[in-house]
C-alpha cells in the first residue's frame, strides 16, 4: 500500500508552494502511484499523464494558477492536472457516468481554462487569452500552452506559431517532446526534432526561432530542478517563448514505457505489475475496425489502385494491417485531418482508389476540404468514418453524432451506413469497383454483433446497388426506418412474434441517395413512420425521410424521429449513453407500443 505522504496534503495549486523543494521528487513518485492505481481499476488514458508528471508539478509551482493561464493540449496528458487541482478525492469517478470528464472542461474546474478532447488547438486559444490580456492592462498574466509533439505538426499549431511570433504576446509554448501521438510520431518535423536532440542543428537557425520564439532547450523533462530554474528563467522574459522538453511517455511504468501504443490506454492493469488483466476477449466477436483493416488488405491484394490515409490513427482504425502487407500505399500523414483529405483529393484525379480513414468526430475538421476539394470536383474519395455514433467514455468531444447530418448537406456524396458486418463489407467491395462520386461510409466504435462471431462475418463479397435500402420485415402497422448497427436493436425486436407482424422494418443503407421506391411504399401503406437513428435528429435520417414525404404529399404519414437531441451528451459506457438519450430498446419498445 503507498502511502500519499506528501500528496495527502496538497488539494489546490497553493498547498503544492507550501511544500520544500526537497520534497518535490517524493511528490512526482506519488502522484505517478496515484494515476497507476486509478487508471488500472477505472481505465483511462495512462502513458501521456505519466510522461508529464514532473513538468505538472513545476508548472503549478513556478505560476499562480488560475490566474495565470496553463491549456494542455491535448487532455490525455492532463490527469495530474487534475489531481493537483482540488479533483483528487473525485478522480476515481473520471470518464464515468456523472463523474469528472476524462479531458479539461472549461465548466468542470477553474483551473482548466480551456476545454482539450481534439488537438493542436492550444497555441492559437492561449495566443488569444495573451492578446485579451494586453488589451485589459493585465501585464503580469502568464500564458501556458503545453503541447505535444505529435500535435504541434498539427496545420492549426502552426498557424497560432506563426501569427504569435509577430506580436509581442506575454505567452509560453512549452513542447512535449516524446515522440509519440497515440502511435509513433511522422513526418519532417519529428525527424527535425530528433536532430535537435541529438544536437545536429547548431549551427543553424531554429525552426520555431525563425518564428520569432525566444527558444530554450532541449531540457530533461524528468529533472524537476532543472524545469522550476528554467521556468523561473522563462516567466520574467517579455514575448512569445518557446520551451523544449524531452520526456518519456509511460514514465514510471515498465511497461508503459516498453509498449507505449498499448499503454496510451490499456483498459484494466494490475497495479503492481503492470501487466494488463486478462479478459474473454478472445471470445468475443471482431471489432468493426478490424472488420475494416483486414478488408481492405482482402481488396487491396487484387486492386492495385487502392491506397489507404489516416491522420495519426493507424491503431485505431486497424490500417496496421494495410501498412504491415502495403506500406508503399499506406500514409499516416500525422495529426492533418484538412491535409488528409485533400491529399486524398490529389491521389483521386491521377486515377487511383483513395480510401480517407478517419474518426468522425475529427472529419469536423475538415469540413471545407470535404465541401470544396472532394465534392465540387466529384471526385471519388472513400471516406471511411470509424467511431460513428456515442462512443462512450471520451465523451462530448469524441462522440460520433454529428456526421449524418453535416455531410447530407454537401452535393455530389453518397452517404451510407451498414447494418452489420457483412453489409459492411459488401459496401466496401462495391465501392472499390469504382464510383464517379465520393461516398461516405460510417461504422461505430465496438464490436460486431453477436450472431456473427468468429468468421461468420468474412462471407463472400456480394454488390450492393447504390441507393437501396432493404425490408427485412414486413408488418402491417408501423415502418420503422433504421441506418447504421442501431438497426440490429429492431432486429431483435421484431423477433417478437407480435412485432413481426406488425412492424415493417427497413435497413435503409443509404441516407444520400434515398430510396424513393421504398419510401413512396411506406407513404402508401402506413400512417406511422418511426426513425432511428445514432445520430443528430436535426438534419438527420428523420429529416430526410420527413422532407421526402412533405414533398411528395404524403400528409397523412407521421413521422417519429428517434436520435441524438439538440444537445451534446457527455461521458458514459456507451449503454448508459444510449439508455440517457432514449435510443435503448426499451425506449424503442416504448414508442412501438404507444404507436400500436
Amino acid at each position: 500500500m503507498v502511502k500519499y505522504s506528501v500528496l495527502s496534503k496538497i488539494n489546490i495549486p497553493a498547498d503544492l508552494k507550501k511544500i520544500p523543494l526537497s520534497e518535490l521528487p517524493q511528490l512526482a513518485k506519488e502522484l505517478r502511484h496515484f494515476i497507476i492505481d486509478i487508471v488500472a481499476t477505472k481505465e483511462g488514458h495512462l502513458g501521456a499523464s505519466l510522461g508529464v508528471v514532473e513538468l505538472t508539478i513545476a508548472l503549478h509551482y513556478v505560476f499562480n494558477t488560475p490566474k495565470d493561464i496553463l491549456v494542455w493540449d491535448v487532455g490525455h496528458q492532463a490527469y495530474g492536472h487534475k489531481i493537483l487541482t482540488g479533483r483528487k478525492d473525485i478522480f476515481h469517478t473520471n470518464r464515468q457516468l456523472g463523474g469528472i470528464s476524462g479531458f479539461p472542461k472549461k465548466n468542470e474546474s477553474e483551473y482548466d481554462a480551456f476545454g482539450v478532447g481534439h488537438s493542436s488547438t492550444s497555441i492559437s486559444v492561449v495566443l488569444g487569452m495573451a492578446i485579451a490580456s494586453q488589451l485589459k492592462g493585465d501585464f503580469n498574466k502568464q500564458h501556458i500552452a503545453v503541447i505535444g509533439d505529435a500535435a504541434i505538426a498539427s496545420g492549426m499549431a502552426f498557424e497560432g506559431l506563426n501569427h504569435a511570433g509577430v506580436t509581442n504576446a506575454n505567452m509560453l509554448v512549452i513542447l512535449n517532446d516524446n515522440e509519440m501521438g497515440i502511435d509513433p510520431n511522422v513526418g519532417a518535423l519529428k525527424e527535425y526534432l530528433t536532430k535537435v536532440k541529438q544536437g545536429k542543428t547548431e549551427h543553424c537557425l531554429n525552426i520555431f526561432e525563425a518564428l520569432n520564439f525566444n527558444y530554450s532547450g532541449p531540457i530533461d523533462g524528468h529533472d524537476l530542478p532543472k524545469i522550476i530554474e528554467e521556468l523561473e528563467r522563462l516567466k520574467k522574459i517579455e514575448g512569445p517563448k518557446f520551451l523544449h522538453v524531452i520526456t518519456t511517455k509511460g514514465k514510471g511504468l515498465r511497461q508503459a514505457e516498453e509498449n507505449q501504443v498499448t499503454y496510451h490506454a490499456p483498459g484494466k492493469f494490475d497495479k503492481i505489475s503492470g501487466e494488463q488483466l486478462k479478459n474473454s476477449n478472445a471470445n468475443l466477436p471482431i471489432k468493426y475496425q478490424d472488420v475494416f483493416g483486414l478488408t481492405l488488405v482482402e481488396l487491396a491484394e487484387k486492386n492495385k489502385k487502392i491506397v489507404a490515409i489516416t491522420p495519426a490513427m493507424p491503431t485505431g482504425s486497424s490500417l496496421t494491417y494495410m501498412f504491415d502487407k502495403f506500406p508503399q500505399r499506406t500514409f499516416d500523414v500525422g495529426i492533418a485531418e484538412q491535409h488528409a483529405v485533400t491529399f486524398s483529393a490529389g491521389l483521386a484525379t491521377q486515377g487511383l482508389m483513395p480510401f480517407c480513414v478517419i474518426y468522425s468526430t475529427f472529419l469536423q475538421r475538415a469540413y471545407d476540404q470535404i465541401i470544396h476539394d472532394v465534392a465540387l470536383q466529384k471526385l471519388p474519395v472513400i471516406f471511411c468514418i470509424d467511431r460513428a455514433g456515442l462512443v462512450g467514455q471520451d465523451g462530448a468531444t469524441h462522440h460520433g453524432v454529428f456526421d449524418l447530418a453535416y455531410l447530407r448537406l454537401v452535393p455530389n456524396l453518397i452517404i451510407a451506413s451498414p447494418i452489420n458486418a457483412v453489409e459492411f463489407r459488401n459496401m466496401l467491395y462495391t465501392v472499390q469497383k469504382g464510383l464517379d462520386l465520393p461516398i461516405a461510409i460510417r461504422y461505430p466504435r465496438g464490436r460486431i454483433e453477436n450472431q456473427l462471431k468468429g468468421d461468420l462475418w468474412q462471407q463472400k463479397f456480394n454488390s450492393l446497388p447504390i441507393g437501396k435500402a432493404e425490408q427485412l420485415t414486413f408488418g402491417d402497422k408501423i415502418a420503422v426506418l433504421t441506418i447504421g448497427t442501431i438497426g440490429n436493436t429492431i432486429i431483435d425486436v421484431c423477433k417478437i412474434k407480435e412485432y413481426s407482424d406488425t412492424v415493417s422494418h427497413i435497413d435503409m443503407r443509404f441516407v444520400k441517395p434515398l430510396d424513393e421506391i421504398i419510401l413512396h411504399k411506406v407513404g402508401k401503406q402506413f400512417k406511422n413512420v418511426i426513425t432511428i437513428e445514432d445520430g443528430s435528429k436535426i438534419g438527420g435520417l428523420g429529416d430526410a425521410v420527413t422532407n421526402f414525404m412533405q414533398e411528395n404529399n404524403y400528409l397523412d404519414v407521421k413521422i417519429h424521429k428517434m436520435g441524438i437531441k439538440d444537445q451534446f451528451i457527455e461521458h458514459g459506457t456507451t449503454e448508459e449513453l444510449y439508455h440517457q438519450v432514449g435510443l435503448d430498446k426499451k425506449s424503442i419498445l416504448n414508442l412501438i407500443n404507444t404507436l400500436l
